[in-house]
């Protein structure tokens, strides 16, 4: 199920891409690092949706516990398959907040993302690789999405662990 398409790109273990975004996800700011990746240029990425990088082997379940996590006000870390403008992928461990105004209130979003390890990639491919069969078999990309979520809430129980808690260990 897990079928990476494309040659892999790798950050250097110095490199953080930054990118922040508006309350709909469209990108306000991308530093070199996130266009040099994933081979565009500010003008390509400006005010379109972050999900431009989204590569189809990223189960749609995780992007939502990330955005139940912003919605909430919370951070979130998580490990990300993403796609360059060729069709390369690239993976990062990335760790998104929500933006605040000086009133407190939730303007935006920001996103740094590190080279993660190697270990780290092959236990989430597994994990993923599960999230995106249960997904694949509902012909409704909602309840796809919906089981997979189950799913991932049912593996998480089952460890004894948090979200934050499995994706910190690994």
């Amino acid at each position: 199920m897990f079928n990476l398409t494309g040659a892999e790109r790798h950050l250097a273990p110095d490199d953080i891409i930054v990118s922040k975004t508006n309350l709909k996800g469209h990108i306000e700011y991308a530093n070199d690092t996130f266009l040099e990746i994933a081979d565009f240029t500010l003008k390509d990425v400006l005010d379109q949706p972050h999900s431009m990088v989204r590569n189809e082997n990223m189960p749609r379940c995780v992007f939502q516990l990330l955005w139940e996590y912003l919605q909430a006000g919370r951070e979130i870390f998580a490990y990300v398959v993403n796609s360059a403008k060729n069709g390369d992928y690239y993976w990062v461990f990335a760790h998104v907040t929500p933006s605040l105004n000086e009133n407190r209130e939730v303007v935006g979003y920001h996103s740094n993302r590190r080279a993660p390890t190697r270990e780290a990639i092959e236990k989430i491919t597994a994990l993923y690789d599960l999230l995106l069969k249960e997904e694949a078999a509902h012909t409704n990309r909602k309840e796809g999405q919906k089981a997979g979520y189950a799913l991932l809430q049912s593996i998480l129980a089952e460890k004894g662990v948090s979200y934050d808690e499995f994706v910190l260990s690994l």
